[in-house]
């Protein structure tokens, strides 16, 4: 089947709010060239949301970066999935590696927060993606499966056919080096195997897989013409609204 290509953008912990404005309005500018062949969207700090809801373009959506898998509570400095659907987010990100190696979230964490989205009418990004470590040990596959069906163990199959996965290895993160076209491919057909194996053809061929790692211009289209691969989740890349336009005309051209 064919599924509608995403270009992502994750601005990490980046961005004053005058910041988050000049991108918009650059992005305005030049938004006749997001053609409506491809979903666009941009996961930024909580503090810029509620600027973004009415700055971004129309095609794109807002997504924000992370929530807590409780809908209230005594959890200071968290942020809850009904507080992000008052900004109108459309994506939330979970497992993103960041997540994972510095802030310490486990898999179960993980796995919550999806529900926790999804229940809220949101949608759910699930990251997965191995160390260098485990890449040189040849790990990768278990890595992956592991952390797949870990973060959608408290989803219904109609649940999971509507959510996102993003590989990304955590060795081609910010760090310049990408995974090759076949390799990215590979995996993400790996994944996707892992979903028919688990829940059933139609609802692998529904889920968009996305790949992220050192994401740009010059090499998106590459990785979107492949069959398996669905689009990026692109950090540094996306922080200026120039290169997120560069990569969304990539993308129109790169098609599959």
């Amino acid at each position: 089947m064919s599924r509608v290509p995403m270009l992502i953008g994750n601005w990490k912990m980046n961005k004053t709010l005058q910041e988050a404005r000049d991108f918009a309005q650059r992005l305005g500018q030049q938004s006749m060239h997001l053609k409506p062949g491809c979903e666009y969207a941009i996961c930024a700090p909580y503090t810029s949301l509620h600027l973004l809801r009415v700055m971004l373009p129309a095609q794109v959506q807002l997504g924000a970066q992370n929530v807590y898998h409780e809908v209230s509570g005594a959890y200071t400095g968290e942020i809850s999935a009904p507080m992000l659907v008052d900004f109108g987010t459309k994506f939330v990100l979970a497992g993103h590696s960041e997540r994972r190696a510095i802030f310490g979230e486990s898999n179960e964490m993980i796995a919550r927060k999806v529900s926790t989205i999804m229940k809220a009418g949101m949608t759910p990004i699930l990251c997965v993606g191995e160390t260098i470590a485990e890449r040189e040990a040849g790990q990768t596959e278990h890595v992956v499966k592991e952390q797949v069906l870990s973060g959608l163990a408290n989803l219904e199959s109609g649940e999971v056919e509507t959510l996102v996965i993003a590989y990304e290895p955590v060795w081609a993160i910010g760090t310049g080096k990408t995974a090759s076209v076949d390799d990215a491919g590979q995996v993400i057909g790996w994944i996707r195997q892992i979903l028919v194996d688990q829940f059933s053809s139609s609802v692998a061929n529904h889920v968009r897989i996305l790949y992220g790692g050192s994401v740009k211009a010059d090499n998106i289209a590459s990785f979107v013409g492949h069959p398996e691969i669905d689009g990026g989740l692109v950090g540094g890349a996306s922080l200026e609204a120039d290169s997120f336009v560069g990569m969304a005309k990539a993308i129109e051209g790169g098609q599959r």
